[in-house]
């Protein structure tokens, strides 16, 4: 990243809002930044206003994003539905929205469908502004180097599909592809100031964990945080999505509890419907929920004895069953070293439903960034 989006991007992020504060944070010599800000004004990126804190001497005055630098067009793609959202360059959702779709269509169908859906929503803000990038969440393994989705479950003509390419012929910008889990632990982080290590549980049709490590997303070689396929302990054998027996998700998850309810004559059509019938203490729905939580809650009591995060997060439909959320923590406190659960937090996550869409807008400015936009734009100027 060069000098220049670096600036931008603590900026962006309302890590410093002055020249000194800059300088501070970036190493560079005031005058240097002082330079490159002036640069980033002439080009219409950043702006200078008003009058911020002072420490002594003259009151700085505030930078701040301007509002041409620039937008974000980023999407949350879920088994049955897609949350929208079109982000300016700090992450700050202008407007979301959330369409029903079926991922089970195709690659190609589902991607030609939630551009036409971006395109959309753009045109409704007024499309005056430049689109800089386009971020997607995937409900499936993600691979970061070439972006495309590798072996998903429940998601027919995915695997190794370019979806990453198909997304940047159509759109010419830089183009982040990435697990929705992830996504989501990203969001929330932003949520959690003093957390810097979090594991992030998505509890839906699936189950994914996301996991920021020293304040940062880890993504390993692009399968970190899949506990899905974590084989599990139980009295039958049952065989998961993936065509193994015993996952983790074939016993856990809301598309195996709505397969076991429909077994009991109890029709559901989302893990949501799962949630609310544990709450009207409907018997069945109660013993598959705290059974789930059970056995997610002894996943990660490995994991959490491993990793030591400051806190395990649990978000997705399924979240709002407060026997799953007990269920977990009962499991994590009773087996896990006293000094992993000494000062571990096990709550409900906190950024609500635009989690993913304020990760993806974190993420993908990172990626633009990179691109060299800034500089193009500053030598346009």
């Amino acid at each position: 990243m060069s000098g220049k989006g670096e600036l931008l991007r603590l900026v962006a992020l309302g890590q410093a809002e002055s020249r000194a504060e800059l300088a501070r944070l970036s190493g560079l010599a005031p005058s240097s930044v002082s330079l490159r800000v002036e640069e980033l004004i002439d080009a219409g990126l950043l702006q200078e206003e008003g009058s911020g804190l002072s420490t002594g001497g003259r009151r700085p005055r505030r930078l701040r994003l301007a509002p041409e630098a620039g937008l974000l067009l980023v999407a949350d793609l879920g088994s049955h539905h897609a949350r929208l959202g079109l982000v300016d360059l700090s992450g700050t959702p202008l407007a979301v929205v959330e369409h029903a779709c079926d991922i089970g269509a195709g690659a190609e169908q589902t991607l030609d469908w939630l551009a036409g859906r971006l395109e959309e929503l753009l045109a409704a803000s007024g499309g005056g502004l430049p689109v800089r990038g386009v971020g997607v969440g995937i409900p499936g393994p993600v691979d970061p180097a070439g972006g495309t989705v590798i072996s998903p479950s429940r998601m027919p003509g995915w695997n190794e599909y370019p979806v990453r390419d198909h997304l940047a012929a159509r759109f010419g910008v830089p183009i982040l592809v990435e697990n929705d889990a992830n996504l989501m632990a990203a969001g929330e982080y932003l949520a959690w100031p003093g957390c810097e290590n979090l594991m992030v549980l998505k509890a839906g049709t699936g189950i994914g964990c996301g996991i920021i490590a020293g304040g940062r997303l880890h993504r390993g070689r692009g399968a970190a945080g899949d506990i899905s396929h974590v084989r599990v302990r139980s009295d039958q054998s049952v065989i998961c999505s993936c065509g193994h027996s015993d996952c983790l998700e074939a016993y856990a998850s809301g598309a195996a509890m709505m397969a076991a309810l429909a077994e009991q004559g109890i029709e559901v059509e989302h893990p949501a419907s799962i949630a609310a019938l544990a709450a009207d203490g409907v018997p069945q729905a109660t013993n598959l929920v705290r059974g789930a939580g059970r056995l997610i809650g002894e996943v990660l009591t490995a994991l959490v004895n491993f990793f030591n995060p400051d806190a395990v997060l649990i978000g997705g439909s399924l979240s709002a069953a407060e026997q799953l959320i007990a269920a977990v923590r009962g499991a994590v406190y009773e087996r896990c070293l006293p000094l992993a659960t000494r000062d571990l937090k096990i709550e409900v996550t906190r950024a609500g439903p635009n989690a993913a869409i304020l990760g993806a807008g974190s993420l993908l400015l990172d990626v633009v960034l990179a691109g060299g936009w800034v500089e193009e734009a500053v030598g346009r100027a």
